[in-house]
């Protein structure tokens, strides 16, 4: 279905006005995200400073409550902004095309009719010299549907016939007026089903922008505007999305992002916050801005399903926009710069802005990490406290967590024998988006050489020795740290493309993930798997042969697990062959490995507890102070610890 539009309306349009009606909505918009900064950077955040009572609770909430009406305005606003602007945009072409076609009527003195038919005036025969009445034809808007009144009908071989349609003369060819004005009625008729397309298609998308009763702005209410967003954003394809490089490298979407307009970038700000907070090489501001929203869309979107998956990517998508929202001002500043719910879940958090740090470091997590609480308590917390200790050391610095690829998970229905932890298939597929995602970090640093470090932590740690193995490395980075890793897949350290003495390890005596067998090993003993494999290193930190086998029949099933974990945890002679290759805390891999504590011992409660320390200035201070001054470029002062 098209609009009724007629020609004389859209020769009659007033574009101006439409684009006035825009600027008015822009200003909304922006004075609602001024608001809603003011309610929750000013207001309610001296309040959390400065008042500690039931009553400033409550009232916190309710400023909490205010500002997500100020921030739902911002973005409705902003989205009938764009909608106004590219109806007024797109019909500017059709009615160019109108007038073009109407001026040349009125210089051939030829008539346009209220139908949009065009009559024409007699003729003469070039030939014989004799007068050839004139006529009237009817325009074809270039479909084939009914509506199309110019359609030729088809002759015996079923090819459309010029000149034998509706009122036409039936002289195929000889008036030399025919012709032209036949091609002015064909212009008109294309013209006016073009316009009426645009304008019934920004129409869908108009009538969708309504909000609800009432002032309550909750997970309803951003389900429906996720709705309205990806309604505009429909509309505005060709117009706006068909322009975004996607297909591009990250250099080249920055230029093309610093090419626009601020008024165009608010407008893919509000109609595809998704795409723009998602895309490497967009700066960090930017990206943080549409994320903010669209983490919002994604908690609308995700609060009206039941499945398992979305409740805990819901809880995590909800604990991170609550650090958002209150920050903590004894950290650096936040930047969200990635959020989704494909896969397992998508999130990109930094601390300290990476486009204006001299030193920016990115962490990528490890086997069993999604979307969850944890992640936004856990893996959040190692990357804020790399951030604050890095600082002290060099204020120009940022910290990134940086969960852009599916991390192996372990289920319960799989259990040990989850074979996507033993491969490293989701660690190559990591290693191509963590590549780009670095050389968008390059893109957008201020500085003309930042000092990039790549950090990877147990399985993590092979995705970004899968990165850093790929053709000139990973873009941009000078040094690699790795924690607790089973290996790279690389044979020595100098494989990493930074220069052996750039590649730092830190190794925990008591983490058995970095002493797993390699799987010619395993499969001799009967460990099936890298979690069997874990349970079989731990044994080896236990004292007691008959205890030791006692474990292992409980555990592994298989006696001689706990042999083999003995001799990893315990021989001078262990090999340095790991999980995924050469151990990189070994001489043969060659990196420099620093000191760290370590760790408590593993149990049958939890068999690898200093697995997880590697990060936090608490559990493990030698190593958080070591990992983060390597991030600020001063890896001259580390404590060095001897390779196994």
């Amino acid at each position: 279905m098209t609009s009724a539009l007629t020609w004389q309306q859209l020769r009659d349009l007033r574009l101006t006005e439409l684009d006035d009606a825009a600027d008015g909505w822009a200003a909304v918009s922006k004075h609602a995200d001024s608001a809603a900064q003011r309610v929750g950077s000013e207001m309610a955040g001296r309040l959390a400073k400065t008042q500690e009572s039931e009553s400033a609770d409550a009232a916190l909430r309710r400023l909490d409550r205010l500002s997500d009406n100020y921030h739902y305005i911002h973005a409705e606003a902003g989205l009938i902004r764009s909608a106004v602007e590219g109806l007024s945009a797109e019909l500017s072409t059709p009615q160019r095309h109108l007038k073009a076609a109407l001026d040349d009527a009125a210089t051939l003195s030829y008539a346009v009719n209220a139908d949009g038919s065009v009559a024409y005036p007699k003729g003469r025969n070039d030939t014989t010299g004799e007068e050839i009445p004139g006529g009237m034809v009817v325009g074809n808007d270039g479909t084939l549907l009914p509506s199309n009144k110019g359609l030729y009908p088809p002759d015996v071989h079923g090819h459309y016939v010029p000149g034998t349609g509706p009122a036409a003369s039936g002289l195929i060819g000889v008036n030399p007026n025919f012709a032209k004005a036949q091609d002015i009625a064909d212009r008109i008729a294309r013209a006016v089903r073009e316009a009426g397309e645009i304008d019934e298609r920004y129409r869908q998308a108009l009538i969708k922008l309504k909000a609800g009763p009432g002032l309550t702005v909750d997970a309803k209410t951003w389900a429906d505007a996720a709705a309205d967003v990806e309604a505009v954003g429909e509309a505005e394809a060709h117009r706006l999305k068909d322009a975004v490089p996607l297909d591009k490298s990250p250099a080249a979407r920055k230029k093309w992002w610093d090419h626009l307009t601020q008024e165009q970038r608010e407008e893919y700000l509000a109609v595809y916050p998704d795409v723009i907070g998602n895309m490497d090489g967009i700066p960090a501001a930017a990206r943080d801005q549409a994320n903010r929203e669209n983490i919002d869309l994604l908690i609308g979107k995700l609060s009206g399903r039941d499945d398992a998956k979305s409740k805990t990517m819901l809880d995590g998508l909800k604990s991170i926009e609550d650090q958002l929202r209150h920050p903590d001002p004894k950290f650096p500043s936040m930047y969200l710069l990635g959020i989704g719910d494909s896969g397992n879940g998508r999130a990109i958090v930094s601390y300290g802005n990476p486009d204006t740090a001299k030193n920016v470091s990115a962490y990528v997590p490890g086997l069993g990490t999604s979307l969850d609480t944890d992640f936004a308590g856990g893996d959040l917390k190692r990357a804020r406290d790399t951030a604050k200790d890095a600082q002290f050391y060099d204020p120009s610095s940022a910290s990134i967590v940086w969960l852009g690829y599916d991390a192996p998970q372990i289920s319960a229905s799989e259990g040990i024998h989850n074979a996507d932890v033993m491969s490293t298939h989701d660690a190559r597929v990591g290693a191509t988006a963590y590549n780009h995602f670095m050389a968008g970090i390059s893109a957008t640093n201020d500085h003309t050489d930042p000092h990039i470090t790549a950090i990877g932590h147990s399985y993590g740690s092979l995705t970004v020795g899968q990165a850093a193995q790929r053709h000139g490395g990973i873009p941009g980075a000078d040094d690699i740290v790795l924690v607790g890793s089973p290996g790279t897949g690389a044979d020595k350290a100098a494989d990493l493309n930074v220069g052996k003495n750039h590649v730092f390890v830190g190794a925990a005596d008591h983490d058995p993930v970095t002493m797993l067998p390699s799987h010619k090993e395993a499969a001799g003993t009967g460990m099936g798997s890298y979690i069997g494999a874990v349970e079989g290193a731990f044994l080896g930190h236990l004292s007691g042969g008959s205890v030791i086998d006692q474990m292992t029949d409980t555990v592994l099933g298989a006696g001689a697990g706990g042999t083999v974990g003995y001799h990893l945890g315990h021989s001078a002679s262990a090999p340095h062959e790991l999980w995924f290759g050469t151990d990189p805390a070994s001489k043969d891999f060659g990196a420099r490995r620093f000191h760290v504590d370590p760790g408590p011992m593993p149990s049958l409660q939890d068999p690898a507890p200093a697995h997880s320390n590697y990060f936090n200035p608490v559990k493990d201070k030698e190593s958080a102070n070591n990992i983060a001054l390597i991030v600020a470029g001063r890896s001259d002062q580390i404590q060095v610890e001897q390779p196994r």
